[in-house]
């Protein structure tokens, strides 16, 4: 398959995926503490967790069912592009199906983080598995570019470092990124040390560069906590384009 046919079918199945997001985002965007959606906001029952943020029972504009408690369009375009970029720089080595199936749910996490300021458990910790037990599978087939152990390093190494910053703050780093890092930390692992380093740091830069964007445009204070789960994600989408590349 050319590189071109690659990243068209991945933009496909990123559209195809995004488009089945938007329920899970709407279900899971609560603050913590709280259990999660199982209504519309007309109090209409929501079932399932993929598909569309409509609700049958809701009239529409224009009087018809299928009314939209939530927005569909972000979800659909950032998974298209990300699942294209994964496939442009890995091209048609092994590991590019596990960056493909795990990017929806990156997706989905950075969304909810973004609304609501909480990584829910049942995405953060399976995403962790699902990534080192893919890559070892990863691991047995030909011509694939990275180390299943370094992933695995990879995880326990970013996990305790972001473990320890929430003891060290436990205002400015939440949990549930803690839990996080260990997804991150493996896919980065996966092409080595500098791709670790790589998307850690610039998780923190896109994070800071964010924070103080704010401050200066005085939608924030100083002490104003921000979700840093999109940023650890998108600086870990950065490193691993990278080290895609470079492998």
């Amino acid at each position: 398959m050319t590189t071109g046919l690659l990243v068209l079918a991945a933009a496909l199945w990123g559209a195809a995926a995004g488009a089945l997001l938007p329920r899970a985002a709407y279900r899971f965007s609560v603050p913590s503490g709280e259990e999660w959606r199982t209504a519309c906001p007309a109090g209409h029952p929501v079932r399932g967790w993929l598909g569309r943020a409509r609700c049958t029972h809701c009239p529409g504009t224009e009087g018809a069912a299928h009314a939209s408690y939530g927005p569909s369009f972000p979800a659909l375009l950032a998974t298209t592009l990300v699942c294209a970029a994964l496939a442009a720089a890995t091209g048609t080595r092994p590991e590019l199906a596990v960056w493909l199936l795990l990017a929806p749910v990156g997706v989905l996490l950075a969304l909810v983080d973004f609304r609501v300021q909480r990584l829910p458990d049942p995405l953060t910790l399976p995403f962790a598995a699902a990534a080192l037990a893919l890559l070892g599978l990863t691991a047995l087939l030909p011509e694939h570019a990275g180390e299943w152990t370094t992933a695995l390093l990879g995880a326990l190494a970013l996990g305790a470092g972001y473990f320890v910053l929430f003891l060290i703050n436990p205002a400015g780093m939440g949990f549930g990124d803690v839990k996080l890092a260990l997804g991150a930390g493996a896919v980065l692992g996966w092409y080595g040390w500098p791709t670790v380093m790589l998307g850690t740091l610039a998780g923190f830069l896109s994070g800071a560069l964010y924070g103080g964007a704010l401050v200066v445009a005085r939608r924030a204070g100083r002490k104003t906590a921000i979700p840093f789960g999109p940023f650890l994600i998108a600086g870990a989408f950065a490193g691993l384009l990278v080290g895609a590349y470079t492998a």
